[in-house]
């Protein structure tokens, strides 16, 4: 299983969610996990991109990166 790491601030918001059941930081925690997960899925296709096996699915993961990176096509090599 692995481990997700999030910021202290997401963190007591989480906490004050669930235990104190304030509602009022539920827009803060809903931006915060969105941040994490386009950050988890950022590096996954990152890793993809460095580790495929052939040349073809090495590019095509390259091409998500950078597009889910926001790097403009003038930009890319």
């Amino acid at each position: 299983m692995k481990n997700v790491q999030i910021p202290y601030e997401l963190f007591v918001s989480l906490v004050r969610y669930h235990l104190v059941e304030d509602d009022a930081c539920l827009n803060e925690i809903r931006r915060g996990l969105e941040q994490k997960l386009d950050s988890l899925v950022r590096h996954e296709l990152y890793a993809k991109y460095k580790t495929a096996p052939t040349q073809e699915e090495r590019e095509k993961a390259r091409r998500e990166y950078l597009e889910k990176r926001g790097v403009p096509d003038n930009f890319r090599w």
